[in-house]
């Protein structure tokens, strides 16, 4: 997809933000630093604002070793792999003390059994009284060994079990954390990119429909400079609110990056998903934004909105890039509108030279 002359300035803002704030607090230029002050910029991870904040308020410096503390929380690209690594082993080693405990367990039985025979052989031999007492005794003895053994391993094994089945919600916990926009809490675009692959190859094996939404919020660098990133924060909200009320069970929905979403629509013609896209947008434009800290009326929110259907040659970026040209159609045509791929403002899309945000 080309790149908007605004969202290139918009960038290049952010980036000499980040490069600001790691000179002034004399920390290294590098990748690392950068990518950390480039996201606090962005105002997009609320958490990690919140942790620099606060560090700063606390040390009035941000070190080296809060940098990588931060980093590591919040950014680190292995962090999910590190906390599955981490499950994994405490599922071996619930699996090793288990076994070790079976094959004590095992180890009484066959002495147990050993002793049944051996008592066995003086029954059948006969003898005295007190001989038989004697074998009656241990049998009773080498009886409650067994019990008290299968009672500590039957014990052990339903503590294995909750422990077993708590690691699986933590592992479950992470996926879904590792494919969830943590702002929006919509998928991200590592999921989406996922998700789209799947259904485009099922819609074309079952030979069914599928339609794909491109929205973007209108003016959003506007409202974003003028009222700040927690504001526009607001708006990423409020916008992923009423995609979730808009789409059904088997849709997926997905901020696919700063205030662009997607909306994969599997089993959906082109006409059902622009009646669909014009529900998201006009659930929108009905909200009124009021900024929190001061109760200030901001107004409404608008977004435009690209449709485009699947073809039978199409790739997911095929079919992307068609829905991203109705969209910057859309908004080239006024905004707060739907295009979709057949109306005729969409067929001069491909040879616009810029797009306007």
């Amino acid at each position: 997809m080309a790149v908007r002359q605004d969202e290139h300035e918009r960038t290049l803002a952010l980036a000499e933000t980040a490069l600001g704030q790691i000179r002034a607090l004399h920390l290294p230029a590098l990748p690392r630093n950068f990518e950390l002050w480039y996201q606090y910029a962005t105002g997009y991870n609320p958490d990690l604002n919140k942790s620099i904040n606060e560090t700063l308020a606390r040390n009035g410096t941000l070190g080296e070793t809060d940098v990588d503390k931060i980093y590591n929380t919040f950014l680190s690209a292995n962090r999910a792999s590190e906390r599955i690594d981490t499950v994994g082993s405490r599922v071996l080693d619930e699996i090793k003390q288990v076994l070790g405990m079976l094959d004590a367990a095992s180890g009484s039985a066959t002495s147990y059994s050993e002793s049944l025979a051996d008592a066995s052989e003086k029954l059948a031999g006969g003898g005295d009284r007190d001989a038989l007492r004697v074998v009656i005794e241990r049998l009773i003895a080498g009886a409650r060994e067994m019990e008290a053994n299968n009672k500590k391993l039957e014990a052990r094994l339903s503590a294995s079990k909750q422990e077993i089945e708590q690691l699986q919600q933590n592992l479950e916990t992470v996926r879904t954390e590792s494919l969830t926009d943590p702002l929006t809490t919509l998928a991200n675009r590592k999921f989406f990119d996922q998700e789209l692959a799947r259904v485009i190859a099922e819609a074309k094996e079952k030979n069914e429909p599928l339609s794909l939404l491109m929205t973007d919020v209108d003016h959003f660098k506007s409202f974003n400079d003028k009222y700040g990133h927690v504001t526009g924060d607001q708006v990423l909200r409020l916008v992923a609110i009423s995609v979730k009320q808009n789409v059904k069970g088997q849709d997926i929905a997905a901020r696919y990056g700063g205030e662009e979403f997607a909306v994969a629509l599997p089993n959906t013609a082109l006409q059902s998903a622009i009646t669909v896209a014009d529900h998201i947008r006009a659930a929108i434009m009905t909200k009124e934004l009021m900024k929190r800290s001061s109760g200030e009326r901001l107004g409404r929110v608008t977004i435009s909105i690209g449709a485009a259907t699947l073809r039978p040659d199409d790739t997911p970026q095929a079919l992307i890039e068609r829905a991203d040209e109705c969209l910057y159609a859309a908004k080239r045509h006024g905004r707060n509108r739907v295009i979709c791929e057949s109306d005729p403002e969409a067929a001069t899309a491909k040879t616009a030279a810029a797009r306007v945000a």
